[in-house]
């Protein structure tokens, strides 16, 4: 009992981190302040979230590689390190350089932190019960990317005269929290036994795609963040399109994305300890199903909430079933695996990219039409989980 209660201690610093991990959210509603400040186009604009998840295409099989070497409780505190370094440069300006430093900063930070969380998180809790704990944290991300919006919108409405930081106050508050973070695992004593010397190599990482469940995972992982970056960037925008708000009410669509988002999380990782896998991942695609339905021809403000909380509370679990299901399937390798499930963020390099260009020729519709085709991959993604 003594031992369990140790490590339920140990598991508050890593969900701290997964709060952390959370600030990559961030990007969505910044993207439109900065696309608002600078007067730039929607495939302009799309740059930056693009960016931040270029890096994981990048970062991902080589922190899987680090983890070996230097083990999962460094990485992540290497992870915070550069993520703290993120937050700090937008302080210093709002230019298009400095964001686009400061957004890559964040991207590789989140990469290395999106890689060793999990194992480490597993090094804790163990097999059992798995997906309910990855989810849990995702539960706890949800909460600092709620919270971005609100952060942003205080601060472009209510500028402090202290700082005068208006809508970048947020990176203010979020630098406080990750340095608190690191400091806090940096005293927390984890155990874990290092590979040594034998280690695997790039080529081996990748020979795991070769695996059909690691392979379509990795599928379903690109189309989870495609979707979710897809709409924390286009929501606002669908308001804004049909509805003729301002910036500053229509950011409150990425809140309640991140609201539905966090309850799901939380309601989920109950749900996934009383029922099948399968069955709860089928649920969740549905609710985006319709959501997008929904986005692509609601006119009105109670049709577009609902689809942006449908798709927030579908897409909350998406990742941690997925994820769980190819790090269970090769549980020798369990860090490679994390690489490459983590280089699947990279959707959300692909998704924004292809949405700005849609959106900028057939309105915010054409969005919507790019997110929906990586729902339909998740409905061929049901087969393949075997929980």
């Amino acid at each position: 009992m003594a031992q369990q209660q140790n490590k339920s201690i140990y598991l508050i610093p890593v969900m701290l981190c997964f709060f952390c991990m959370g600030f990559v959210d961030l990007v969505g509603i910044a993207s439109n302040y900065v696309k608002e400040d600078l007067q730039l186009s929607d495939s302009v604009a799309n740059i930056f979230p693009s960016l931040v998840f270029f890096w994981f295409l990048i970062f991902s099989v080589p922190t899987g590689m680090l983890m070996n070497k230097i083990g999962r409780k460094k990485t992540v505190l290497l992870s915070l390190i550069v993520t703290i370094v993120s937050l700090i440069i937008p302080l210093f300006g709002n230019n298009f350089g400095i964001m686009l430093v400061a957004f890559s900063l964040l991207g590789i930070g989140n990469a290395l932190m999106q890689t060793s969380i999990n194992p480490l998180a597993m090094l804790i809790i163990g097999d059992k019960n798995l997906a309910s704990t990855l989810t849990f944290g995702q539960f706890v991300k949800a909460i600092a990317s709620f919270l971005a919006p609100y952060l942003a919108m205080w601060g472009a409405t209510q500028v402090i005269p202290s700082f005068g930081y208006d809508w970048r106050v947020l990176f203010l508050v979020y630098f406080v929290v990750g340095t608190l973070s690191a400091l806090l695992l940096w005293f927390t004593p984890i155990h874990e036994e290092i590979a040594g010397g034998k280690t695997s190599s790039f080529m081996d990482c990748l020979r795991l795609l070769g695996k059909p469940i690691v392979l379509l995972s990795f599928f379903a992982i690109m189309c989870h963040v495609g979707i979710d970056v897809g709409t924390n960037t286009t929501a606002p925008k669908l308001l804004q399109e049909r509805l003729g708000m301002s910036l500053n009410d229509a950011a409150f669509a990425t809140s309640l994305y991140f609201i539905f988002r966090t309850v799901g999380a939380l309601t989920g990782s109950f749900f996934l300890r009383v029922m099948k896998t399968r069955w709860f991942f089928i649920f969740s695609v549905l609710l985006m199903a319709v959501s997008m339905v929904l986005m692509f021809g609601g006119d009105s403000k109670a049709t577009l909430y609902t689809a942006i909380a449908l798709v927030g509370y579908g897409n909350s679990n998406i990742f941690s079933m997925a994820f769980s299901e190819a790090l269970l399937s090769v549980p020798d390798k369990q860090n490679e695996v994390s690489g490459l499930m983590i280089m699947g963020l990279f959707g959300g390099t692909i998704f924004p990219l292809i949405m700005g260009f849609a959106s900028d020729a057939m309105g915010q519709a054409g969005a919507v039409i790019t997110m929906a085709v990586g729902v339909a991959y998740l409905f061929t993604y049901i087969p393949r989980i075997k929980r």
